[in-house]
Parts: C-alpha cells; structure tokens; sequence
C-alpha cells in the first residue's frame, strides 16, 4: 500500500464512494418507489404507512451510537463488513413483509444500516480519519456514489418493480449490496493511515507520537465524547443540521404526489425525481471545495437559509419551470447542509473518537429524518395540499440558521494534545 504511486487515502475514498453508492435500499429515493405497490397489495392508508416509516426510522437512530462507538472500537473494515451482511438480510425480510410488524422491523432495518450507518456514518467518517487539509474535496469526490444512487436506482427499482414485482425487486437490491461491497471493504479497507506508517493527506510518517489507536497526536485537536458534550459548538452544530433531513426526506417521501398537488403529472414527477442525482453531483463537487476554504458554520448558515427560499418557492409552483428551480435549489441546500456535516465534525473535534461523535451527530439526523414523512402525510390527508406542512415547518431553518451561526470552533488547551 505504501508503495503506491498515488496516496491510499484515495482507495479509501473510492470504497466510501461504493458504500454511498449501494446504500440505496435503505434510502427515502427507494423505498418512495416501492410505496404504491406495496400500499396496494397491503391495502394500507398513506398516513398508516407513512406512520410506520417514521417509527421504524426513529428506532433504527439509535443504533448510530453503537455504529460510532464500533468504528472506533473495532475500526472501519469489522464494522462495515459486518454492516454490509445484515443490510442484504435486511432487504430478504422487506421482500416477505405481509404484516405491519414485518414492515415496522423491516423498514428500522434498512433505515439502520442504509441510511444511516451506511449512508451517513461509516463513509465521511473513514474519509475524514485519512485526510485533513483535503477532507472536504476527498468527501465531495465520495459523494459522487450517493448522487449516481440517486440517479440511477429510482430507474432501475421502478424497472424491477414492473418486471418482477416489489418482493422479487427487494431482494435483487439485497444481493446487488453483497456483490458490490462485501469484497471491497475486507480487502481494501484500513483503520487509518498511521497503520500503513502514513500521516493523514499522504504525508510519510516521521516518527511523530500517537496515541493508543495509532493517530499522531500532534497535528490536530483531538476530544474525546465527554469533552465534545461539554462544548457549545457540538450541541449548536447539532442543532443547525436537524431540518434539512426532516425537510427533505418529507419532501422527498412525498415527490410525487407533492408534485401532482401542484397540478403537475405524475409522470412529470417521476422524470425530476431522476433530476436530483445530476444536481448533487454537481453541487457535492463544488460544496467540497468550499468547505475546505470557509468557516463551516458560515455554510450550514447559507444552506438553511437556501433550504427557506426553497420551502417558499414550492408554495408558490404552479408550472414545471418553477418546479424544476424548486429541485435545483433544494438539491443545492441540501449539499451544502450535507458536505458540510461530513467534515464539520472531524475539523472542530479531531479524529480520537471521531465514530462516537459522529454517530451522535447521525442519531439525531436519522431521527429528524425519520418524523420528515408524517407532518406533510397527515397534513395532506386533512387539506389536500403540503402548503400548511411548508409554513409550519419553515420555522425549523430559521433555528437551524440561527444555531449555525452560533457554533464557533470549540477551544482546547495545547497542553491537553498529548495526553
């Protein structure tokens, strides 16, 4: 590995990349697709599966905390092994779901491990333990797996659903996870560079101190979990990214019919869905590069405020240009909010117990995400139209806005670093 023309951090980065990629079936972009069918065959109600969803997403947050503490623990390559056997188990039980107990396991299963732990933990978690100065353009560059997942998995679950049917569909995905991922982490993954005599950004090791886990002590700030809690910053920097995945996975959830509420087709509808992908591309690339150059707080400040104009311009759509700027602004936010939190958290607490950190920063997300689906089903259920949930909810980012601000690089001693 050392031997290497290029630094291994970017095989690192590449696998991160296939761990977003092919964490699909655990993501709202999915399952959404498997809603009408699932619906009609169970005969359930919108509101009772939209229920289901957010109580199964909401239990399934707190195995972030034992995701983190693992990463650190037992290092990257156990944990995400492990992690990629039960999401392809996960996905063989959605396929026999015919109860609302099965579906409530089911879904906590897949939020569990696809959403959360694959799609936002272990990934910017183990980029972040390989680089420094470049954390925010090697996690822009990971971030292209999630945005072709967007692009692509919706075309090809709606494809499968057509051809075999839902169960058939869950468990194609189920063995697509184990095809794609199982090979590449016990091979390819390291806990991180100190185990290969590298430094992170792919600086030779120069005998510098480490600590028991193998980091170098003297190159960063590093807190453990119990000092990050007593920090202003851990619990404003929480707080600044708790309505984005509310907000957006509600919105996502319910594209379609949002869309159609709008006036809008629902084939319409389907086609921008495919439109989220190519636009987080993109703004994942160019939201890497700045977060390495700009306070972090100012960004999470720009994407709340963004995700407000967004809430606002969907309220007042009524034709397909508007609702395409509604698609491009919000996947702008959403970028923003997002590439941001992959590092936010490595740049102001260091990499000592950077899992646990993380996977409390995670629970939190996965939570607000999994209470996205209900507010927009209940209130469309009562009035016919998302536009209460949107004035309702518009007060969230304005708070968020508010704590970003507020969550200044928290400050330790020098004296502290090598202990």
């Amino acid at each position: 590995m050392k031997s290497l023309p290029f630094y291994y951090g970017w095989v690192i980065v590449f696998v991160a990349a296939l761990v977003q990629f092919a964490s699909a079936p655990g993501q709202t972009y999915v399952v959404s697709i498997f809603i009408e069918p699932m619906i009609t065959e169970m005969g359930w109600s919108r509101t009772l599966f939209s229920s289901m969803y957010a109580i199964a997403s909401l239990s399934a947050a707190l195995f972030m905390i034992v995701v983190g503490r693992s990463l650190d623990r037992f290092g990257t390559r156990r944990t995400l092994t492990a992690l990629i056997v039960l999401m392809g188990l996960a996905t063989i039980w959605m396929s026999a779901v015919d109860s609302e107990w099965k579906l409530v396991i089911g879904f906590a299963s897949i939020r569990a491990i696809g959403q959360g732990s694959l799609g936002r933990l272990v990934g910017p978690t183990m980029i972040s333990t390989w680089f420094i100065r470049m954390r925010g353009r090697a996690n822009s560059i990971s971030s292209i797996g999630g945005a072709l997942s967007m692009a692509v998995f919706p075309l090809l679950v709606h494809m499968f659903i057509g051809e075999f049917g839902w169960r058939m569909s869950w468990l194609i995905l189920g063995f697509s996870v184990w095809a794609l991922l199982l090979l590449p982490s016990i091979i390819l993954v390291r806990r991180n560079p100190e185990e290969i005599g590298l430094l992170p950004d792919g600086i030779p090791n120069s005998n510098r101190p480490q600590n028991a886990s193998g980091l170098s002590m003297d190159i960063e700030v590093n807190f453990s979990m119990r000092e990050a809690l007593q920090t202003r910053a851990l619990w404003m920097l929480t707080l600044s990214g708790i309505s984005m995945p509310l907000i957006m996975t509600g919105l996502m959830f319910h594209h379609v019919s949002v869309l159609d509420s709008k006036g809008l087709s629902p084939w319409f509808a389907a086609i921008t869905m495919g439109l989220f992908g190519p636009m987080t591309l993109i703004f994942n690339v160019c939201c890497g590069f700045l977060v390495d150059k700009f306070a972090n707080r100012f960004l999470l400040t720009a994407g709340n405020a963004i995700l407000i104009i967004t809430m606002l311009c969907l309220m007042w759509t009524s034709d397909t240009w508007q609702a395409v700027i509604y698609i491009v602004l919000l996947s702008a936010s959403g970028s923003l909010i997002y590439t941001t939190n992959t590092v936010v958290w490595a740049n102001y607490f260091g990499r000592l117990e950077l899992g646990t950190i993380t996977g409390f920063n995670t629970t939190m997300m996965v939570a607000f995400s999994a209470l996205g689906a209900i507010p927009f089903g209940l209130m469309h259920d009562q009035t016919g139209s998302y536009d209460k949930a949107l004035l309702m909810l518009i007060a969230m980012p304005a708070g968020s806005l508010l704590c970003a601000l507020l969550a200044t690089p928290p400050k330790k001693r020098l004296a502290t670093l090598n202990k």
